[in-house]
């Protein structure tokens, strides 16, 4: 699949979804800070520029939520085929058409 959301895009983004969620559950930076063991600079920062380590986006979802939905959506598609063999195999052949002579 392709995205069309560039990754400094994508990290304002995510930013700003962490902020949506901490305001909407009421609380502060500092109470989030404070919750998630996460520095408060770092989460200013984090809700600002979308910038911060995994570590510090996994303990900020995992107060204001959707550190589940995050895991889910990071698993890899199912495989449909497990060696090029089994490719080959499912590709259609195309058949020569014949026709009538004239």
């Amino acid at each position: 699949m392709i995205s069309l959301l560039t990754p400094a895009r994508a990290l304002e983004k995510l930013g700003g979804n962490i902020r949506e969620r901490r305001l909407a559950m009421g609380f502060t930076q500092a109470g989030l800070s404070a919750r998630s063991g996460v520095p408060l600079g770092t989460l200013r920062k984090f809700e600002r520029t979308g910038l911060g380590s995994t570590e510090a986006l996994v303990k900020l979802l995992s107060i204001v939520g959707g550190l589940e939905a995050t895991i889910e959506a990071a698993k890899p598609e199912a495989l449909t085929f497990a060696s090029i063999d089994e490719v080959l195999k499912d590709a259609p052949r195309s058949r020569r058409k014949n026709g009538w002579r004239t």
